[in-house]
């Protein structure tokens, strides 16, 4: 073992022994008009990461009531990211975060280093896209195959027609499909760079194609948490691009997105909706993570302002400018939840009060005492806007003494309507269906 380690863990010990507590109920951070308290800025961040431990033998999350749950595809490597293909194939990008050495610099560099480690987020990136194939229609995965490998950190993806999109961290690529391939070996074509660089901080980029297939829009989250490695770092950052997709010509959709992730057309209605991660350290009941629809040309107000126009006063210079015309987020989806998944029902194979609205993945947190987030929610829609409370899906996430079993990150509805969810603690793929009478 090396010098360092009992340190290391020593000082992260009394880490998470230290910080202040949330005053609110999680409930208090969902909903259209969440509970904003003021600011508790803390001179150590609040850390109470769940130590990773996966799933022991037998043991399974818990469905909601009229709901069940199998193994889709276990044995897996860091699954983030889920896409179905037309045929019925699931997609799972199996991935980790490149090598970013300028976001580990200095004291709290190190510190977000070992509880990455802690949270089972420190291990190498497989760097590829696995294919999992249902043929007998049992909701479990029989076969699966290596269907694209030596990629950069890869997380979205997206088919249209003949041409199959990823997302690494630092570019848009394009690759030749047809349909029933179990593996891609023709080389790919880069469509557009994307930000990556040295520090990377929010590496995860996702991609959608437009409903007729002309556009690609891909995430690209901020460099920080709130701009302290200067605003010229956040280049194209913190931002939703609009890319032409048959020249890579791209533009800011919209922008002052932190770390957008989610990405889904709502049906019915041809509007872009995403998912996203707000700040940390100011309080285990700030920021509430959100999910909203995506105006053309929208500013959401970070790092300047969150929720709307509340300053953050820790951003210099101020920008009272663009404080001014900052959205408010449609739904808050709690304080610290880590949403990242983002997935429309669509109607079919799932009980009638999951039929409309939208399920969103929650990793968890690391800057919230008490834990909030791991877990999948069901948030309810009616005209094409969220309706109600949301609802948990899935839990058991954690287990009795706050161990992480496992982190749901991606979700996907499938052919059938039943909901896939990647977890890349436990390295398991889960499928959600209607329970058999």
């Amino acid at each position: 073992m090396r010098p360092v380690v009992l340190p290391a863990i020593a000082l992260l010990a009394a880490l998470t022994a230290c910080g202040e507590e949330a005053q609110l109920p999680p409930e208090a951070g969902y909903g259209p008009n969440p509970e904003l308290p003021a600011p508790r800025a803390t001179m150590i961040p609040t850390v109470n990461i769940a130590p990773a431990k996966g799933w022991p033998e037998g043991a399974m999350p818990s469905p909601a009531a009229g709901l069940e749950v199998v193994t889709f595809a276990e044995g897996l490597d860091h699954p983030r990211w889920l896409y179905v293909l037309p045929n019925g194939d699931v997609l799972v990008a199996e991935s980790n975060a490149p090598p970013k050495p300028d976001d580990s610099k200095g004291i709290r560099g190190w510190i977000m280093g070992l509880v990455m480690d802690r949270a089972g987020a420190g291990v190498p990136s497989a760097n590829r896209i696995t294919l999992l194939r249902d043929a007998d229609g049992d909701g479990v995965a029989e076969t699966r195959s290596v269907f694209l490998e030596g990629l950069n950190s890869p997380f979205g993806m997206a088919l249209v027609g003949d041409d199959f999109y990823v997302a690494d961290t630092d570019a848009v690529l394009r690759f030749p499909y047809k349909p029933g391939d179990t593996r891609i070996t023709e080389p790919g074509t880069k469509l557009v760079d994307l930000p990556a660089g040295r520090i990377n901080h929010h590496w995860t980029k996702n991609v959608i194609a437009s409903p007729d297939g002309a556009r690609l829009y891909v995430t690209t989250g901020s460099n920080s948490n709130v701009g302290e490695n200067g605003m010229e770092a956040e280049e194209g950052r913190a931002a939703i691009w609009e890319v032409d997709r048959a020249t890579g010509a791209h533009r800011i959709f919209a922008s002052g997105l932190r770390n957008p992730n989610g990405l889904g057309w709502a049906p019915g209605t041809g509007v872009l909706w995403t998912a996203v991660n707000e700040r940390d350290e100011i309080g285990s009941d700030l920021v509430p993570d959100y999910m909203t629809s995506v105006r053309d040309g929208g500013f959401y107000g970070w790092p300047y302002s969150y929720y709307g126009q509340h300053v953050d006063a820790r951003v210099a210079p101020q920008r009272p400018d663009l404080v001014a015309r900052a959205i408010a987020p449609d739904y808050a989806l709690g304080a610290h939840t880590a949403s990242l998944g983002l997935a429309f029902a669509n109607g079919q194979g799932l009980p009638p009060a999951f039929a409309n609205g939208a399920f969103i993945g929650q990793h968890g947190s690391w800057n919230r005492r008490p834990a909030s987030g791991y877990k999948v929610i069901f948030v309810p829609f009616a005209d094409g806007k969220p309706s109600g409370e949301p609802v948990e899906v899935l839990t058991g996430f954690l287990d009795e003494s706050g161990n992480a079993r496992g982190r749901p990150v991606g979700v996907a509805v499938d052919q059938a309507g039943a909901l896939l969810v990647a977890d890349d603690v436990g390295n398991r793929v889960f499928r959600v269906s209607a329970a058999a009478p």
